[in-house]
């Protein structure tokens, strides 16, 4: 079920980011998504997970709050560098914090956000332990935070 559920996504977001619907692509699409359905469905669907429509309805609901937190983080740098006393308000510094989330997607999917998030670069994981960039203190300190708890909810049906 997984392989399947795996190749259906990867098909949509193909179709959608190509744009190509001829006969040649279209059947290129399909046999590209079903060797990555094939290969790749564990990094989707990990573990025994028996909700994993939740998992999908989860990150589906994450992704308009963190297109949110990154059009605040947007403004908040673009404030920073505009700022005249830009020097004073940078504090770059690199930091560390254990997670909660346990599953791999679910770590992925929490470092991706904070390197999306302007301001924030997930440099290393290892294991549960985060190395994080900040440019400022503020950044530094929302970490891991409400984004953690997010991807909780979204992937490991944590409140």
């Amino acid at each position: 079920m997984a392989k399947i559920a795996t190749f259906f996504i990867m098909l949509a977001f193909w179709v959608i980011m190509s744009g190509m619907f001829d006969p040649f692509h279209l059947s290129l699409g399909v046999v590209s998504c079903l060797l990555v359905a094939h290969f790749s469905h564990e990094l989707l669907f990990y573990g025994e997970s028996k909700s994993w429509g939740k998992g999908i309805l989860g990150i589906i609901l994450y992704f308009p709050w963190l297109f949110w937190e990154i059009v605040l983080a947007n403004l908040q740098v673009a404030y920073i560098v505009l700022h005249p006393r830009m020097l004073d308000m940078i504090d770059p510094r690199l930091f560390r914090f254990k997670t909660t989330l346990k599953r791999p997607i679910s770590k992925v999917t929490f470092a991706q956000s904070i390197t999306l998030t302007p301001g924030t670069i997930t440099v290393n994981i290892h294991e549960d332990e985060f190395l994080v960039y900040a440019l400022t203190q503020d950044a530094a300190e929302s970490l891991p935070g409400d984004m953690e708890r997010k991807v909780a909810a979204a992937l490991e049906g944590d409140a």
